[in-house]
């Protein structure tokens, strides 16, 4: 009698009533999943997907040939990685690459704290003109920035070389330069981003309360030790979200030599991803794949030491 009275409430248990927790927590995870169901779709379609099939190119010889018949191709396991850590073009464009990411993030970061540290303590009139002024770069074209850069650096007519003649010094030709044409790039891409990394090194230091540099103050700091040893500090994790995406940005550096200079002169300004972008122009995919996810590498090797150095203490 009991095993049977226990049954029965179990089955009654199982029939949960329409407005039972249980049946409302289902029908909400069922409504969750269809507005959900569009982007996994799409996710799987035009990220995952191609993200694997790439995976999977760079260990075969497919060409542009085959793409009317991929399942004739070979595989060639680490053939493809080899042959490019070996390559004399992808290892200067990987040098040119750190070059511009050892040079280039820094001094962005530098700059774009300067700037967010005058804004926060010096400028108090048409601060937010001077935040407009200095973000307008981000958003704009990167042919806008070339064509202003080109009228900046333009060897004969150009606003520096002109500067330069008023105090007797001839400027060179600074884009067919292999001395120049990479720091021009530097220059160009510090101007073009260091107003992103400046917004959140505002918000930041708009963060910080008062009273911490108020307690320096008291303790007879002076501006540079306040700054050094309560300000900076308290600027960690700010300091840590703009190196990795700047690092990340710069380690994918591609429009400024795909427009300014083509990777010339002599490969000088050439970089991985852009001569990943020429591999696949030549149809050599599956080596092009190949260096596509050597950099991937690095970038997760370099964001990885980042999170190791700037993390929280």
């Amino acid at each position: 009698m009991t095993a049977v009275t226990d049954r029965q409430a179990q089955a009654v248990r199982r029939k949960s009533p329409p407005g039972h927790p249980r049946r409302r927590i289902t029908r909400e995870a069922a409504a969750a999943w269809v507005l959900v169901l569009p982007f996994v779709v799409l996710f799987l379609a035009f990220t995952a997907g191609p993200v694997l099939g790439s995976f999977g190119m760079s260990f075969t010889d497919i060409k542009q040939r085959d793409l009317r018949t991929p399942l004739s191709v070979n595989g060639v396991g680490f053939d493809n990685y080899a042959k490019a850590l070996s390559d004399e073009t992808f290892r200067k464009a990987a040098f040119n690459t750190a070059y511009f990411v050892i040079v280039g993030v820094p001094l962005t970061l530098v700059v774009a704290l300067g700037a967010a540290v005058l804004l926060d303590r010096g400028i108090k009139r048409f601060q937010a003109l001077f935040k407009v002024a200095y973000y307008l770069p981000v958003v704009t074209s990167i042919v806008a920035i070339a064509v202003i850069w080109r009228f900046v650096l333009s060897p004969d007519n150009g606003l520096l070389n002109t500067a330069l003649g008023w105090v007797g010094i001839d400027g060179p030709n600074w884009l067919a330069s292999k001395t120049w044409a990479m720091p021009s790039l530097i220059a160009m891409a510090v101007w073009r981003n260091f107003g992103s990394a400046m917004i959140i090194f505002l918000a930041g230091l708009q963060g910080i309360p008062q009273s911490v540099e108020e307690a320096g103050q008291i303790d007879g700091a002076g501006p540079w030790q306040r700054f050094r040893y309560l300000i900076l500090p308290l600027l960690r994790l700010t300091i840590l979200f703009n190196c990795v995406t700047m690092g990340i940005g710069y380690l994918q550096f591609f429009e400024e030599p795909f427009v300014m200079t083509k990777g010339g002169p002599l490969d000088t300004t050439l970089s991985v991803s852009m001569y990943t972008y020429n591999q696949f122009g030549f149809g050599n995919y599956g080596l092009a794949t190949s260096m596509a996810y050597i950099l991937f590498v690095v970038i997760a090797v370099v964001t990885f030491i980042q999170f190791r150095l700037l993390k929280e203490k």
